[in-house]
């Protein structure tokens, strides 16, 4: 796999420095998996064949399925229940890291009493996955109005209703499935 250094000229949105304000965050994208207990949310990128699984919300928002782990959740079982509530989709395949946003809030408090805090990290994951219900949607989650697969190129469109350097991790994990599929490294949780 091509160093950061590499794959950052290849994708600036997506390792150029973030500011998350909605979470006091300052986050910085790596391929660098980081250690398992910073993390606190886990996304992924679903393949079902060559076309991915989009969410849209109520705001008219488009996004990849995934959320907070809860207490003692592992990474794998917190995006088969993400992926059920948000997307009605199962996992088909094992996940595959493609990278983490490294992030330092700035918020006296963790989120979530069993997170870590000042320092945490978004997980970001590539598999395949099947659209097997309607998604299962808790009360206190997102509010899904359309659950789509779509080609790439849609995707990428779509997800800039969400944020600009998405279409950046999206191709990202295109070339990570396209290598994991033709014996390439492997960073499986």
């Amino acid at each position: 796999m091509p160093t950061d250094s590499g794959l950052a000229a290849a994708y600036p949105r997506l390792f150029a420095p973030q500011r998350w304000e909605w979470g006091g965050l300052d986050a910085q994208f790596t391929t660098e998996a980081p250690a398992d207990a910073l993390v606190t949310n886990v996304h992924v990128v679903g393949f079902s064949g060559d076309q991915v699984i989009l969410c849209r919300d109520d705001r008219d928002v488009w996004f990849l399925p995934g959320g907070t782990r809860e207490p003692g959740e592992s990474v794998a079982d917190c995006v088969g229940r993400e992926l059920l509530e948000e997307a009605g989709a199962v996992l088909t395949s094992p996940l595959t890291v493609v990278g983490a946003h490294h992030c330092v809030t700035d918020r006296p408090l963790p989120y979530r009493p069993h997170q870590p805090h000042p320092e945490k990290a978004w997980l970001w994951c590539v598999a395949d996955a099947a659209i097997v219900q309607a998604p299962t949607m808790p009360e206190d989650a997102e509010q899904i109005v359309e659950v789509r697969a779509v080609p790439v190129p849609e995707a990428a469109v779509l997800l800039l209703t969400d944020q600009p350097w998405l279409p950046d991790l999206l191709m990202l994990a295109v070339e990570t499935r396209r290598r994991t599929e033709h014996g390439g490294d492997v960073a499986a949780r």
